[in-house]
């Protein structure tokens, strides 16, 4: 075994050196609007502190957003009302970004011009670190190739399709470790378990703030919350939940924070109206879904999902349950949403599918420590 775990983690840094080598060589100047207006955040940031958490248009007296639109040749760059990604809001009576401020804070913890891809690099090295925890947790072979498979696979993905959009880089680090505490939470001490419920919520409210739609990440934990307490209706459950929800919403502060001072208030909205229109069942969009690699990957979280209520062991259930209500969630939000792009579902197929890694992990390690392990090759 020891052999077949060093020639995976040698697969492992070969795929990792091949998306450093990808990454070197892009540019943050790629004629995309959304790049563009996550950089201006970065850049407000880097001129105004915590106070660039103000997106007003008439903080570019620098000419940053202009300079930078011109350079992708958007022909209307001198002209307010049509900056791509911001919107007119009556209530302020300013265009702002429609953005959260979670990513362009990210970008400005690098050195300006050169802040994707130190947060690429980063992001791709997070995922190997998972990958080679789960590793060392593979207690037989069939769960060393199931890791090696997913861990190489999670690395790839890291840049492709993460590089669609920078608020995708930060999402899939939060999505790798929220996974790994998630299969953590109902094989621990209670006390433990409310610091774990805590940990969970505060990384899923801050991962809204790298991209508004996060926010369905938490749609499967609190209706697995709130079922636990109207079930049991103990104090234990009572204070998971009250530990998940503070923490969450102090992880959203930021964005709850950024709504009131460019929106007018903490619930409103900085998005334009194409991204607030009703749902609606749209046949080009479910076609869209259903040919592309996000839902290969629902597929396969929701077979696995499966696969893990069918091994009838509490723990077992209580995760997939967990995952499945959470798929269940955000499958209806993206799959009536209007718009289709190729990474809309990547973060709630990442968030599960760590989870059930590391779950599955987990389980077949406490067999194996039973005496019930799957079978094994002679040499292994």
């Amino acid at each position: 075994m020891r052999f077949f775990k060093i020639f995976c983690g040698v697969g492992f840094l070969v795929v990792l050196a091949s998306n450093i080598w990808t990454i070197s060589s892009w540019s943050e100047s790629r004629g995309v609007y959304d790049d563009v207006c996550y950089l201006r955040q970065a850049h407000l940031f880097e001129r105004f502190g915590l106070h660039g958490i103000d997106t007003n248009i008439t903080f570019d007296d620098d000419h940053y957003l202009k300079n930078s639109l011109k350079a992708i040749g958007f022909a209307e760059w001198n002209d307010v009302k049509r900056m791509p990604c911001h919107t007119f809001i009556p209530a302020t009576d300013k265009h702002v970004l429609q953005y959260p401020p979670g990513t362009g804070f990210t970008l400005a913890l690098f050195p300006s011009g050169l802040q994707v891809i130190p947060l690429y690099v980063l992001t791709s090295v997070v995922a190997v670190g998972f990958a080679f925890i789960a590793l060392a947790r593979a207690s037989t072979f069939y769960l060393l190739t199931l890791v090696a498979a997913f861990g190489d696979a999670a690395i790839y993905l890291m840049i492709n399709p993460t590089k669609a959009s920078y608020s995708m880089a930060p999402t899939m680090i939060v999505c790798a470790l929220v996974g790994f505490l998630t299969a953590k939470l109902f094989n621990c001490q209670s006390w433990r378990r409310f610091v774990l419920w805590a940990l969970v919520g505060l990384l899923i409210g801050l991962s809204v703030n790298f991209r508004l739609p996060n926010l369905f990440l938490a749609a499967g934990y609190c209706l697995y919350l709130a079922g636990a307490f109207l079930l049991a209706r103990s104090r234990e459950t009572f204070l998971q939940g009250a530990s998940f929800g503070i923490a969450f919403l102090i992880g959203l502060a930021p964005t709850l924070i950024a709504n009131a001072i460019n929106a007018g208030s903490p619930l409103s909205t900085t998005y334009g109206s194409v991204d607030v229109t009703p749902p609606e069942l749209n046949p080009a969009v479910l076609l869209s879904y259903l040919v592309d690699v996000q839902f290969t990957l629902l597929a396969i979280s929701a077979a696995w999902t499966a696969w893990l209520w069918r091994l009838d062991r509490g723990r077992a259930r209580q995760v997939a349950l967990l995952v499945a209500v959470n798929l269940a969630v955000n499958l209806i939000f993206f799959m009536t949403h209007p718009i289709f792009t190729p990474y809309y579902i990547i973060p709630i197929d990442m968030l599960s599918l760590w989870t059930l890694l590391f779950a599955t992990l987990d389980l077949r390690g406490e067999r194996v420590a039973e005496g019930a392990a799957f079978p094994q090759p002679a040499n292994a």
